[in-house]
Order: C-alpha cells, then sequence, then structure tokens
C-alpha cells in the first residue's frame, strides 16, 4: 500500500516531455515531475519517490531528498504565518502546517524548529512542535552495543538529548562525548543499557570500537613521547581528559586491553610501551 507522505518505490507507468506517472496502487496514479526525476527512468521500472499532494491537492512525487516523511522527527524552518498556524519549508513545493495548537509557542518566519510529521484527520501532511507526545509510544527492544541512527536535541547538565530511530528519547553524557554536535544534527549512536526505569543511555561508538579507537590512540601517544606516559587508573577523571581527550572509562578500558594484550606494562608512575610492541 502506498502512503502520502513518505518515500516509496512507485512503478513507472508512462512518460511524456513533461515528466512521467507512477502507479500510485491505492491513492491512484501519481505524477513526478520531470523537474524532480533522477536519471532517466524507463517504463516499468521501479523508482524511489517521495509522495506528497501538492498546493492543487494534486498527487505528486519528486525523486530529490526531502527534509523530512511522515512518522519522523525533524529541525524545519519557517516560511510562512497564516491565521491557521506556521508552515515549514520540506523541500516541495507544499509547505506543511503546524496548526496553531500544535505550537508550543508563537512559532517565527526564519526560526527552525523541532517537529514530528504527522497525517491529520482530513489526511493531509501535517507537524506538531509538541513532540514529547509522539516519544516513547512503544517498548524499547535495545540490546547493548545495538547500532541506531539518532538525532541530536538539546544539551543539559548530563550531556545531550537524542531521539532513537525516530521513536524514543535517549541520553550521551558528557563526559563520554568528545565532538562537537549541534541541534537536529544526526549521527549514527549505539545503545549503553535500557535502564530499568525504562531511560536509555547511548553512547557515539560501540565498546569495541571504542577500546580500538582509545587503544590506538594511547599506542600513538606513547611512541611520539619516547614510550612512556604520567598516566594510570590512579590518575584523575580531569587530567586524562585534558591531556587524551577521552574519560577515565575509556582510559581504564584500553589500557587493560592494551595489558592483557602485552603491548604496555603498568607501573606506579605510568604506563610504559613494551618494546616488541613498537614494532606493530
Amino acid at each position: 500500500m502506498i502512503e502520502l507522505g513518505r518515500v516509496q518505490s512507485l512503478t513507472v507507468l508512462k512518460g511524456a516531455e513533461i515528466g512521467y506517472w507512477l502507479d500510485g496502487e491505492n491513492l491512484g496514479e501519481v505524477f513526478l515531475p520531470r523537474k524532480w526525476t533522477l536519471g532517466k527512468p524507463q517504463i516499468g521500472e521501479k523508482v524511489d519517490a517521495f509522495v506528497f499532494s501538492d498546493s492543487k491537492e494534486r498527487l505528486t512525487a519528486t525523486m530529490r531528498r526531502v527534509k523530512a516523511q511522515v512518522g519522523e522527527f525533524a529541525c524545519l524552518k519557517v516560511s510562512a504565518l497564516s491565521p491557521y498556524g506556521a508552515f515549514l519549508d520540506i523541500g516541495v513545493d507544499k509547505d506543511v502546517l503546524v496548526p496553531l495548537s500544535e505550537q508550543k509557542q508563537p512559532m517565527e518566519v526564519g526560526r527552525s524548529y523541532l517537529v514530528y510529521v504527522y497525517l491529520d484527520d482530513a489526511g493531509r501532511m501535517a507537524a506538531s512542535n509538541k513532540t514529547d507526545q509522539y516519544l516513547n509510544l512503544t517498548p524499547a527492544k535495545y540490546s547493548a552495543n545495538q547500532p541506531v541512527k539518532l538525532m541530536i536535541l538539546n544539551k543539559s547538565d548530563l550531556g545531550y538529548n537524542a531521539i532513537i530511530e525516530h521513536k524514543h528519547a535517549g541520553v550521551l553524557y558528557q563526559n563520554e562525548v568528545f565532538e562537537r554536535l549541534s541541534f537536529g544534527q544526526f549521527t549514527d549512536g549505539f545503545i549503553k543499557q535500557v535502564r530499568s526505569d525504562g531511560k536509555i543511555d547511548l553512547m557515539l561508538q560501540s565498546h569495541r570500537e571504542t577500546l580500538d579507537k582509545y587503544a590506538k590512540q594511547i599506542l600513538s601517544e606513547l611512541k611520539l613521547a619516547n614510550g612512556f606516559l604520567p598516566l594510570h587508573d590512579k590518575t584523575d577523571a580531569h587530567v586524562i581528559k585534558q591531556e587524551l581527550s577521552m574519560s577515565k572509562g575509556a582510559f581504564k578500558k584500553a589500557i587493560g586491553g592494551l595489558y592483557r594484550q602485552k603491548y604496555i606494562r603498568i607501573e606506579r608512575d605510568g604506563i610504559y610501551l613494551v618494546n616488541d610492541s613498537a614494532k606493530k
């Protein structure tokens, strides 16, 4: 079944100078203007296209990338205001309305807001700025170290709040983030744990990737420092972060792995590179 407001695979039925007509199945024929076509689709070929109703309520499609789909959260800019609400630019000719009743506070032209895109009772695409009501509606059936897609939200005392797979809320802890993150940014991440209270802890690298990354960094720093760093598991966390830009937890895991693999030895005054490892 073809859904409005989503990117789906549709079959090309016929073509003309102005564009193509696609099989919208339950929706009927969908027009794909040539200006929004990528490549030269052939009759009978399936193409991935975003389906929407244009300003004249005609079923239309685009193969170009859009900024948001139905069922997703996105950071979108207000293009215009009306007595009914604010219109958001999603990358097609027809903007999406945020009704006045779905705004946390009056929106302003030119500003971007976090919204959730949905179909209203009349089957039209709309958006809501009251996003909390669309989060955590299903059980969080994630496993530790599972890769997920994240959307970065606001920063708090704990770290960064994020939306997981357009479904759940989670937290990236400040002491485990060593890169610049911004509002509305999409990034890859991993589930750290789903806690007993249902809250979800996140990380930007898997446990294995984190260990590999930090272990390589420590080896590199050791080689640059002639095989010795005055750091160990008793060193203050802020010193480790200042010197190596990693958390103390990541540092301890990394040197533990390096010690077990006989890359380093750990002494009271710091860590030493084992001679054989310098050749690796």
